[in-house]
């Protein structure tokens, strides 16, 4: 019996000689869920990649659901491209178990929205990947550098490249960090909300809170968020490596994200930000705790 099937029972996981063994996951398991959309959001990353591929980024893949009547089954390509119309092509990279549509080695087109995960190795390390790194998040953390040897990958946290702007929790912390390695106030304001901020700093405090108590506190806290950068200087996340591994639902407007940076030197931290989706869209209102 391989290594996978001994994490998650034969019948979770079909062995192939000479090829990584398939683990199936179920459709409604919420990490599964999550590294099929992360993958989606981080995609434009790949694509520019793909179009300039740089001499330190030395594999592409990607993965796609294929289905064959009833059956489906998600499966790796092999030299991908995609076509004016943002259409993919690629090579199937091993022998479907499921499905008998497509084969291995068979070259094949597919619809971008069948698309559920890519990576690409850069230096040794594994950039995407996220149905992996979801797999490797149910294995026992004894069985993890096993896991990682039987599948011959480098695996951290990795680097997560959302686009800073506001459509997503982490892009919006992307945005704010951008704003202060570009020393612009404005755009650094323009990622909070100071309102929201002071309603939900003042319902932890259990207060009696009326509108202009609301709105004395976010003024005072948008002039203390002023004054810090004024006294201190912006923050500098210009040589900062981010990733961010999770995302922990609060209600269907706040999100508490995990931000993982990598410095220099070799050190990391953790920690928990509080986001909020505003009218505008998705802003930072502040850290929800450290996590290290």
């Amino acid at each position: 019996m391989g290594l996978l099937s001994k994490i998650f029972g034969k019948k979770n996981v079909a062995e192939r000689e000479g090829e990584p063994d398939m683990v199936y996951v179920p459709s409604e398991d919420e990490r599964m869920n999550w590294a099929i959309e992360k993958a989606n959001l981080t995609l434009w990353y790949f694509e520019e990649s793909l179009k300039n591929q740089q001499p330190y980024q030395n594999y592409f893949s990607i993965k796609v659901l294929i289905t064959d009547g009833d059956e489906g089954e998600h499966i790796w390509l092999t030299d991908p491209h995609f076509d004016d119309e943002g259409n993919l092509f690629g090579t199937v990279g091993n022998e479907p178990v499921n499905i008998r549509s497509v084969k291995f080695n068979q070259k094949i087109g597919i619809k971008r929205d069948l698309i559920s995960d890519w990576m690409i190795i850069e230096n040794g390390r594994l950039i995407g990947g996220y149905t992996i790194r979801a797999i490797r998040d149910g294995v026992a953390e004894k069985e993890k550098a096993a896991f990682d040897n039987s599948i011959g990958l480098y695996i951290d946290e990795g680097v997560d490249h959302f686009k800073a702007n506001l459509e997503t929790p982490e892009g919006a912390i992307l945005a704010i960090e951008k704003a202060y390695n570009n020393k612009d106030i404005d755009a650094a304001i323009a990622c909070k909300d100071f309102f929201e901020e002071a309603k939900s700093l003042l319902s932890v405090m259990k207060m009696e809170i009326d509108q202009d108590i609301i709105n004395e506190t976010a003024e005072v806290l948008k002039l203390s968020f002023i004054n810090n950068i004024e006294e201190h200087g912006f923050p500098d996340f210009s040589t900062i490596q981010n990733a961010f591994p999770e995302r922990k639902k609060v209600d269907e407007t706040h999100w508490v994200i995990t931000e993982v940076c990598w410095y220099p030197d070799g050190g990391k931290s953790v920690q928990l930000l509080n986001t909020y989706k505003s009218p505008k869209g998705w802003v930072v209102l502040g850290p929800a705790g450290p996590q290290e």
